[in-house]
This record gives C-alpha cells, structure tokens and sequence, in this order.
C-alpha cells in the first residue's frame, strides 16, 4: 500500500524559511514522481513542485521558482521542499501526491496528510 506522509510545517514571519519532508513507502520509491501541492481557503488547489529521481525531472510553479526548491534523498525514501523567502501569500496546507499513471499531473491517487504552513507579515 503506498502511502505519504507529509511533515514540516508551521509558523514562520515573511522572508523567512521552512523545510517540508515528504516520507514514502509501500512502492519502488524512485519509479515514482512526487509532487507537492497547496490549497489556501477559499482557494483551488495548486501544484507547487514535483520530482522524479530516476530521470531527473523537475517542475516548479511559477510562483514559486527561484524560492522553493524541491528534492530527493532516495536512500530515505523522502522528498523535500525547501522554501525561502517565503510570503504571506505562500500560506496554505501543503501536501505530497504521488500517481504512478499521472506522473507531476494535476490528479494524483495518493496523497499524505497535509501540513500547515502560516507566514505572518
């Protein structure tokens, strides 16, 4: 059974930094892309960045390239996001998702649990 869980989240004044672990198991952990999402109130769901390690692909949302950067500790089974220079606007629950069909696509069949992370102004 493959499953996620997301860690990392929390309270951080703007411009500041945060690091999300996203842990994996119960599947070849470097078959898999990995992507993080986040989803503000009242707001839709977004990508934010996804990973695959076994062909080094990399996606990263606009609103987020050149602050955020995501990778992979295969050995493990985790994948990170580093976040600086984070914003208000940055808040949001943050979630991992991975979909062995659907690799960095916008659907995805397994997802951890969501982590908060507030930036105050």
């Amino acid at each position: 059974e493959v499953q996620l869980q997301a860690s990392g989240g929390g309270l951080v004044q703007a411009g500041g930094s945060l690091r999300l672990s996203c842990v994996a198991s119960g599947y070849i952990f470097d078959d898999y892309a990995i992507s993080w999402f986040r989803q503000a109130p009242g707001k839709e769901r977004e990508g934010v960045a996804c990973i695959r390690s076994k062909d080094g692909i990399l996606h990263y949302a606009d609103s987020v390239r050149g602050r955020f950067t995501i990778s992979s500790d295969n050995g493990k089974n985790t994948v990170y996001l580093q976040m600086n220079d984070l914003k208000p606007e940055d808040s949001a629950v943050y979630y991992c998702a991975t979909d062995p069909r659907r690799p960095c696509g916008l659907r995805q069949d397994y997802w951890g649990q969501g982590t908060q992370v507030t930036v105050s102004s």
